[in-house]
């Protein structure tokens, strides 16, 4: 393998790791050579994915986790730093939507409920500044790491029904940029703050509003289709091969970038 992508022994702390989109990029990290560390609410399937991975030659394991707790991430990076003695990359993965932070073509913006809206700001972003600010410090120690955060097609266009969740990740599109230039400046060139930006992909979160029980798209199924060029959602592992590039040294130069991997649905124009 080029030296330039090398991502042996890499250890990788991923946030949301039990989710369909954090499995694949596990799997997928643990197979060219990372140490991968999933984080997760779910245990018993976080415990899964890593031995799965474990099984099939990975170097994987599961930490159960709650972004929005301060105390409870503290304890994982230090159970990481004790068995591991660093932490090479951090992916904030962990994420969500509420119901009620959503309005329906049946609702208008008066049935926003403000309290779920509040909610789905914080599990996507508060969700992504405490994990930065405690894995960022043993990174800042050595004036070395790379952060990659989860933003979203949402952060690009104001959606239709998606207010808190758009909200939330236009926030971590913001904050990435933020992120990149606070650390460059106050902690050298080492270390580097990127986003991926995932166009649509069915996962647990959105295979309801996409896809009828028969496996057919749904009316915003077929939207997303006719405004994506390749005319089809993504495949969990395409987005491998993007956050391979952005943890290794060939994007040495790379700082405060929203990585766009969408099928062309951004670039889309009537």
């Amino acid at each position: 393998m080029n030296e330039l992508f090398d991502i042996k022994d890499n250890v990788t702390v991923i946030t949301g790791g039990t989710g369909i989109l954090g499995r694949a990029i596990a799997k997928y990290l643990a197979a060219n050579g990372a140490i991968v560390i999933i984080l997760g609410r779910k245990e018993d399937v976080g415990r899964r994915i890593a031995e799965d991975i474990t099984a099939a030659g990975g170097k994987c394991e599961f930490l159960k986790t709650d972004v929005m707790d301060k105390a409870v991430v503290e304890k994982n990076r230090d159970e990481i730093l004790k068995r591991y003695g660093r932490i090479d990359t951090l992916l904030n993965a962990a994420g969500g939507n509420m119901k009620g932070a959503t309005i329906t073509p049946e609702q208008t913006f008066f049935d926003l409920n403000t309290d779920e809206f509040e909610k789905v700001l914080s599990l996507n972003l508060t969700g992504t500044v405490i994990p930065t600010q405690i894995f960022l410090k043993p990174m800042a120690e050595k004036g070395k790491g790379v952060i990659i955060n989860f933003s979203s097609m949402a952060a690009f266009r104001p959606m239709t029904r998606v207010c808190g969740y758009a909200a939330a990740k236009a926030g971590i599109s913001n904050f990435t940029a933020y992120m990149a230039t606070e650390c460059a400046k106050k902690f050298g060139e080492g270390i580097r703050v990127n986003a991926i930006a995932p166009g649509f992909f069915i996962t647990e979160q959105n295979r309801e509003l996409l896809t009828n029980p028969d496996g057919s798209y749904t009316e915003r199924g077929q939207d997303i289709i006719r405004q994506t060029p390749f005319g089809r959602m993504g495949e969990p592992e395409e987005l491998c091969g993007t956050i391979h590039y952005l943890m290794s040294d060939a994007a040495k130069f790379v700082t405060g970038t929203v990585a766009v991997v969408d099928g062309g649905f951004n670039t889309f124009a009537m």
